[in-house]
């Protein structure tokens, strides 16, 4: 009660300090101030935070800007919720559209090409990092802050606080995008089967080892055919879930890092050094210099055939048979029907529309049946390897934008992803980017009913979950490519190494329409001479890297689990060591 009081007085307060306009707009944001909690901020502070963004907007009042992002719960409530609060409290009108990913890479794309200025902010992925640094076609944040941006950056920004900024910073040190929201790509699976000491027992039985959360694709491939087949509560087991349809979405499974979970590139977080787990190689300074193996590359490397295999394998195996002919959003729901045992390819971004009442994976106490947990890792993986995928929605300003419009734009940017909203909008949505928002005394509370995503979150894996780095030079020319060839594989009409093949090739031809250009300058593709894979595995050894590794005589390895709530455990062990 006296907090309350205390922020009522402070309301009241700035809002006699202030003009007439701005006691309209301080009284706007009292308003909204019950729809920000709960907030890393206190009520008083998110008030001083707010009267900035009025004073920094006053001259851009009465405009209107627009802004685009894809449609996933998070931005629905900025689009919905949060533009509508920036508006009435600076007076700046934002239509904020929601669209498909791939359309607002069309957009970005058509707005790089013609110079012709479609929105005035962009959130798309940081997977685009290696190509705003090349192209120099979007204004790098650093840069803005301290220049031409600096009347309207929050001086309560705190850019440290961002937990995937190095996602979305290049090699020459800028910050060219700030992230909006993020999740992860994690191994998910039933708890309570898990648990269940009948299950357990045939399965120590059967295999010899414990039932728990597979470290390994060879635990993980045991624990999908124990399941398969089985009946539970009345319905016919999977072990598995995936996707297979030649489509868009399917590239997104490949290009998400599926590769890295094998053990495809080099060591390195964020990303592999020399070759990222694209496969694609740069030398030391930046250059895409290939992609396939002939050139140093790993794309059609043995590490990223298996990967192929075991995706398609497991699918066909192990998966109900109509996920051959899914998309990825018609795949996403599935597990939560109550008859799949484990997925290890599925995106925290589903966590909202998992732990919904009355779902057959929920309890009545609203405690999912379920767990996430860190991705099992393939025969080719080594320690200091990324893991998997961290999707980082980051916000863009093209320098194709006039200054004022951006710096509109920016305000609300930063508005949304605010210490005044993260935490609530991190609530709504599940998609944390900020430290001070992980660590809340609100997270801490509501994490029983999140399975394990808090955990994660705050635990010192997640840095080997990332995005795509800058390897990739241009990724809306490269990322089409991969749906297109590993559906090849996914048909039939080729097998993993002819995909990979030709995915390689595809690849590099690009890259060599680009080095031809010269458009990228001197950080563009310059394509290595071809050796054969002997010639690049002396050169990994000579030089300390890994990849292209050689092909490994036997890719099934000794399965290895771990118990849950044992790896839980070591979790807030190394966090309090921190």
């Amino acid at each position: 009660m006296r907090r309350h009081l205390l922020a009522a007085a402070a309301a009241v307060a700035l809002v006699a300090g202030s003009g007439g306009g701005a006691s309209a707009d301080m009284a706007a944001a009292e308003r909204w101030l019950d729809e920000f909690q709960p907030s890393s901020l206190t009520k008083e502070e998110q008030l001083e935070e707010l009267k900035w963004f009025i004073e920094a907007a006053e001259p851009y009042k009465g405009m209107e800007i627009n802004v685009v992002s894809e449609t996933i719960t998070t931005h629905e409530y900025e689009a919905k919720t949060l533009a509508k609060a920036f508006s009435e409290i600076t007076g700046i009108q934002v239509n904020h559209d929601l669209i498909g990913e791939g359309d607002v890479i069309e957009k970005l794309q058509t707005q790089m090409q013609s110079g012709q200025n479609i929105y005035d902010a962009y959130v798309n992925d940081s997977d685009l990092i290696g190509t705003h640094w090349r192209y120099q076609q979007v204004r790098n944040l650093t840069d803005w802050m301290e220049g031409e941006g600096a009347d309207v950056t929050n001086p309560n920004l705190d850019v440290d606080d961002f937990i995937g900024k190095s996602f979305t910073t290049a090699p020459d040190g800028k910050l060219y995008q700030l992230p909006d929201q993020q999740f992860a790509n994690l191994y998910w699976f039933r708890y309570d089967w898990f648990n269940d000491p009948e299950i357990q027992a045939e399965f120590k039985e059967k295999y010899g080892y414990d039932l728990g959360v597979p470290v390994n694709w060879s635990a993980y491939e045991d624990i999908a055919e124990f399941f398969t087949g089985k009946t539970i509560d009345g319905s016919e087991v999977y072990g598995h879930m995936d996707y297979g349809k030649k489509d868009p979405s399917l590239g997104w499974r490949f290009t998400d890092a599926w590769l890295s979970m094998a053990g495809n590139g080099d060591k390195g977080i964020p990303n592999g050094v020399p070759v990222d787990e694209w496969g694609i190689r740069v030398n030391e300074n930046s250059q895409p210099t290939g992609s396939c193996v002939a050139r140093g590359g790993d794309t059609n490397g043995p590490a990223a055939v298996y990967s192929i295999a075991k995706y398609l394998e497991w699918l066909n195996n192990y998966a109900p048979p109509e996920a051959a002919g899914m998309t990825f959003s018609e795949a996403g729901p599935i597990p939560a029907q109550g008859n799949v045992a484990q997925q290890i390819f599925w995106y925290t971004a589903f966590t909202a529309d998992m732990v919904k009442d009355g779902l057959p994976v929920v309890n009545e106490d609203g405690t999912p049946k379920w767990r996430m947990a860190p991705s099992p890792h393939g025969v080719y993986w080594v320690d200091g390897m990324k893991l998997g995928y961290q999707d980082a929605g980051s916000w863009t300003l093209m320098k194709s934008t006039p200054v004022e419009r951006a710096k509109a734009a920016w305000l609300y940017a930063q508005f949304v992803t605010s210490k005044t909203v993260d935490v609530k909008k991190s609530h709504v949505g599940l998609t944390f980017i900020r430290e001070s928002t992980i660590r809340h005394e609100s997270f801490t509370e509501r994490a029983p009913k999140l399975g394990g995503l808090v955990e994660f979150y705050r635990s010192p894996a997640r840095v080997q979950w990332t995005p795509t780095g800058t390897n990739v030079p241009d990724y809306p020319k490269l990322a089409q490519l991969w749906w297109q060839n590993i559906g090849d594989a996914a048909s039939g009409a080729k097998t993993p190494q002819e995909a990979m093949d030709a995915l390689c090739e595809a690849q590099e031809q690009v890259l060599e329409r680009l080095e031809r250009a010269g458009v990228q300058g001197d950080i563009g593709p310059k394509l290595n001479e071809e050796h054969d894979m002997a010639y690049w595995v002396e050169q990994a050894k000579a030089n300390g890297t890994l990849a292209p590794q050689p092909k490994k005589e036997n890719e099934k390895e000794t399965p290895q689990t771990i118990g849950y709530d044992e790896l839980i455990k070591s979790w807030e062990d190394a966090n309090a060591k921190q």
